[in-house]
């Protein structure tokens, strides 16, 4: 339990939160990030460290680990606390003068909140298998890869039709010793070029596509897994040999408490004014995937602008009687 005061509180430490602390921080702002996980990074670490991102400025494609290494050592200067491993719980107060609440029972003061919490907590969506809870606490069942190698020499079943399910199957080409991927129908909702890679991988015979089926059953002893059952839409069964099967079947959602806190969501997300990203309570911002307005992208670069829109719209909240006479960070360089 920690008791903490600073300018902005920022809740999420995803990528557009922890950009939110350099452009607070370049603003002479104090942050605390809080964050559901126990590291930096949000979906970047938990779900893709070894996936890469192709749509960062100046990065023709880097990792997602990578992307947050990158982004704690730019925050590194400004010397941000960090209150990971919980959730935020309660919002009182008004701007200038709010209070937060953890489920660590921290208190959080802060002049000004920034929402940069994704979608919210997160899971997966899990498939409805007997005896699914033995496999996934062995291993053999797993909703994230967070280290391709884990894979190596393994037999695979790749369950999903959408980006991560397409991105996985090729990802895990000439590490895991077979793919299969099991999808119902026999379009994917995936990037084309993607698609077009796995549809020329399974023409090779690299990927075995058993398509149209569900997931029917899982086969083992021990947690160990020996086989995938599947059905096709006539309920015919068959048998898929495989030591791992992965589940993308998408993510659970939970906004939680920020449900409660009158924000004016809009299907599970938060409306903002565009020009300064406040939301319908004055002093709370939001950046990144939990925000919406007219023309928003869900792309980590138009997080990192959102970013530096709230920061500077917070400022005078921060310092009222101070004008913000702004500066290129070519010209000011980092604060000390």
């Amino acid at each position: 339990m920690e008791r903490i005061s600073a300018d902005v509180a920022i809740i999420g430490a995803g990528p557009a939160g922890m950009f939110a602390v350099f452009e607070c921080g370049m603003l002479k702002m104090s942050c605390v990030l809080i964050d559901a996980l126990d590291e930096l990074g949000g979906q970047c670490v938990a779900l893709y460290p070894e996936k890469p991102i192709y749509d960062i400025p100046a990065h023709p494609g880097i990792e997602g680990g990578a992307l947050i290494a990158k982004l704690e050592e730019q925050i590194a200067p400004f010397n941000c606390a960090k209150l990971l491993g919980r959730q935020v719980t309660g919002l009182s107060g008004a701007a200038g003068d709010f209070t937060l609440t953890t489920s660590a029972g921290d208190e959080v003061k802060a002049k000004a909140v920034i929402l940069a919490a994704g979608a919210g907590a997160f899971g997966p969506n899990r498939p409805p298998l007997d005896g699914l809870e033995a496999y996934e606490a062995s291993g053999a069942v797993r909703y994230y890869v967070k280290k391709r190698e884990d894979l190596r020499g393994k037999r695979v079943v790749i369950a999903g039709g959408g980006d991560s399910a397409v991105d996985w199957a090729l990802a895990l080409q000439g590490i895991a010793a077979s793919i299969a991927v099991v999808h119902r129908r026999p379009k994917f909702r995936a990037a084309p070029e993607s698609t077009a890679q796995l549809d020329a991988l399974a023409a090779e015979s690299k990927v075995e596509m058993v398509i149209p089926y569900q997931l029917h059953a899982l086969h083992g002893a021990g947690g160990a897994l020996e086989a995938v059952e599947v059905a096709d839409l006539d309920g015919a069964t068959k048998h898929l040999p495989a030591d791992v099967l992965l589940p993308f079947f998408g993510l659970a959602m939970e906004l939680g408490p920020i449900n409660d806190w009158g924000l004016g969501l809009e299907k599970s997300h938060v409306a903002v004014t565009p020009y300064n990203m406040q939301t319908s309570l004055p002093g709370v911002f939001a950046v990144g995937d939990i925000c919406t307005y007219p023309g928003k992208l869900k792309l980590i670069l138009q997080g990192f602008a959102e970013g530096a829109m709230a920061a500077h719209a917070i400022y005078p909240i921060v310092n009222p009687d101070t004008a913000l006479h702004f500066e290129y960070s070519t010209t000011k360089g980092v604060p000390g």
